[in-house]
């Protein structure tokens, strides 16, 4: 049975990109990935993530993220809660070498269930 390897990232909206990167860089975080629409920023040596969405930004809102060592265990997972009759988004591949679906729990509360890379998301902020 596949299990969440940690809670890997938040995701918030922002009014205007650039400027939260300026205020998230200043608290320490280091900017990984960055788009028109959305950037993705990691916190010291842990990996915790911080996803900032643009206004422009569509695929998905405000969420939380569990991240899967394996893709397999993100298609285990899927099956299993469809079965269960939890209703999920379907499994996309990402840009950035991820995995992922979406759902809500119990309490309306948006859910991303995610598998990363060994290494990480690959940086396009070098």
């Amino acid at each position: 049975m596949p299990t969440v390897d940690r809670l890997g990232h938040v995701a918030i909206r922002v009014d205007d990109v650039e400027r939260a990167v300026t205020f998230y860089k200043g608290l320490g975080m280091r900017l990984v990935w960055q788009a028109d629409d959305w950037c993705y920023l990691e916190a010291g040596d842990t990996r915790d993530g911080l996803a900032l969405l643009g206004p422009g930004y569509k695929a998905a809102g405000p969420h939380f993220a569990f991240h899967f060592r394996d893709r397999a265990d993100v298609d285990a997972i899927h099956h299993r809660l469809k079965a269960q009759g939890v209703h999920v988004g379907a499994v996309h591949d990402h840009r950035d070498g991820t995995a992922s679906f979406y759902l809500k729990d119990p309490d309306g509360n948006w859910l991303e269930m995610l598998y990363e890379p060994p290494g990480g998301i690959p940086s396009n902020c070098d």
